[in-house]
């Protein structure tokens, strides 16, 4: 365990990065600290968050049960500590790369009926934006990213989304077709028993949806 002097400063910088607004800490809180395990990554970032926060998030993720136990040195680990038990996967993240990340956070809300999470930067660079259990981090890239048109010409996904009926997704395809999303393949049935359809944002990103065939 690394010594006291580090621990606090890791405190201190855990509640700086919460000041800064800094995105990846959120992920790191609702992990550690209990009050914080249901709320999204806005709501941590906006949270009122105090050193005595970050004392115990570096604590639980010592294996402790708080500062207090953790400066003492007391035996009180923590039942299942952080370190003993095994990694759980609890989200994924799409990745697309845009040129403009304001037109493109409109797109998706506007258009797909996605939410914004958080947007990052000044210039805003990065953001993530979410549908039901389904988040899609957003990345700025420069337009010598965009220069050829592979992905389009090969039919490349950036995303595959999953709809739980065949019901769902007609009615999906139904709601974006008529808000006026550029469909790159409208709804059909597939082969392996699904039904797919496939949305193209404005950088190119091809986005599959995809369903029961019945």
């Amino acid at each position: 365990m690394p010594n006291l002097e580090n621990l606090r400063k890791q405190a201190k910088q855990y509640l700086r990065w919460h000041r800064d607004r800094y995105y990846p800490v959120a992920a790191i809180i609702r992990e550690h600290v209990p009050r914080f395990r249901l709320l999204s990554d806005q709501e941590i970032l906006t949270a009122d968050f105090h050193l005595a926060d970050a004392q115990e998030l570096v604590a639980r993720k010592e294996g402790f049960e708080g500062w207090q136990a953790l400066r003492t040195g007391a035996s009180t680990a923590m039942s299942q500590t952080h370190t003993a038990s095994r990694p759980v996967l609890t989200s994924v993240a799409a990745h697309l790369y845009v040129r403009d990340l304001t037109a493109s956070v409109e797109f998706f809300t506007s258009s797909l009926g996605f939410t914004i999470d958080f947007v990052y930067g000044e210039p805003p660079f990065y953001g993530q934006i979410s549908r039901d259990n389904v988040r899609l981090a957003l990345r700025w890239m420069d337009e010598s990213f965009f220069a050829r048109d592979i992905r389009e010409r090969e039919d490349l996904l950036s995303a595959s989304i999953t709809l739980a009926t065949a019901d769902e997704i007609k009615q999906l395809f139904l709601a974006y077709q008529a808000a006026g999303a550029p469909i790159h393949q409208a709804l059909r049935n597939e082969p392996w028993q699904a039904k797919t359809f496939v949305v193209k944002d404005p950088d190119g990103n091809l986005i599959l949806f995809a369903g029961p065939a019945s």
